[in-house]
């Protein structure tokens, strides 16, 4: 028995099925393929459950999933099959909550891809390696937005960085075109 809880893989995935962000801590699935194929079948398998208000357990191919669906977004959370539910369930609301918190509410597919940067800095504050290092929300989500910030300046000024960065990047591509 091991002293401490592993996860084998946190998926983001969209309403089809697709990759939007993962990451996997475990050479269960050597090949790409083979990572590609377990994400279909978790998603095949439970896509005709309504797991939008509390977080649904699935147990397959020896593993426990635990997932989540808000919008067209898919969060999952796979342990292997003797790994504590309650552990996974609490690794999963953490990183909802975390990418919630960051996104500023709009928790999308467009907005999440727009982020990804973030998204990623969010799962390796809360997995390293496949251990557990934080699940609380409020911790994750400051710690993103430490490393994301400019020169120190405050959450409310980076916002408007990034949006003015966002303008001139748009406006310089119009005018290129």
């Amino acid at each position: 028995m091991e002293l401490c809880p592993l996860i084998k893989n946190i998926l983001l995935l969209d309403s089809e099925g697709k990759r939007v962000a993962v990451k996997y801590y475990s050479d269960d699935w050597p090949t790409n393929s083979a990572k590609e194929a377990f994400e279909k079948t978790v998603f095949t398998k439970t896509q005709k459950t309504s797991a939008r208000n509390e977080a649904e357990i699935t147990m397959f191919d020896d593993y426990v999933v635990v997932y989540k669906f808000v919008l067209d977004l898919h969060f999952f959370v796979t342990g292997g099959e003797n790994e504590n539910e309650i552990i996974l369930a609490s690794v999963l609301q953490g990183f909802f909550d975390a990418v919630g918190f960051i996104l500023r509410g709009t928790v999308d597919k467009r907005e999440v891809l727009e982020n990804l940067d973030l998204i990623f800095l969010c799962l390796d504050e809360i997995v390293d390696g496949g251990i557990v290092l934080e699940t609380d929300a409020n911790v994750i989500a400051g710690k993103v937005a430490s490393h994301s910030m400019d020169d120190g300046a405050p959450l409310s000024e980076q916002t408007i960085t990034q949006a003015l960065a966002t303008a001139r990047e748009r406006l310089a591509r119009s005018l290129l075109t």
